[in-house]
């Protein structure tokens, strides 16, 4: 099957679902991000207070906040006049299953922020030697 028949009520219910199930996730992501953020900086600052070496950036990866995409399908959706939409398979794997382009990236991503997932550290901090 390449193609499918749906009712356009459905389809807006379930986009709408999944960009709100993206949306809550992505703001969790964003408070676990600012606090590893907060915590870098704070550390940062303690070794430039203590004449330590001082790391002058922050590696890590941002949330990701696809809700662009939902919301072009879902104005899309609403200014339709069709009852009844067809889906290729592509369509039916983003709109309906929630598998986007960006999906594996994005989810890995924002779920290791707003579990608390510790982000490994490229570089052995100079403080972290034994003397």
């Amino acid at each position: 099957m390449h193609q499918v028949k749906v009712n356009r009520a459905e389809l807006l219910a379930k986009v709408r679902t999944n960009r709100y199930a993206h949306r809550d996730l992505f703001l969790k992501a964003q408070e676990g991000y600012r606090k590893l953020v907060i915590e870098e900086l704070d550390r940062m600052l303690a070794d430039a207070k203590t004449g330590r070496p001082i790391q002058r950036s922050i590696n890590l990866a941002e949330p990701v906040d696809h809700r662009a995409d939902y919301d072009r399908i879902l104005a899309m959706l609403e200014m339709s006049v069709d009852d009844i939409i067809m889906l290729d398979a592509q369509e039916f794997n983003q709109y309906v299953l929630d598998n986007w382009e960006w999906s594996r990236l994005a989810s890995y991503t924002n779920k290791s922020y707003a579990v608390g997932t510790p982000v490994p550290r490229a570089a052995k901090r100079w403080d972290d030697e034994e003397d």
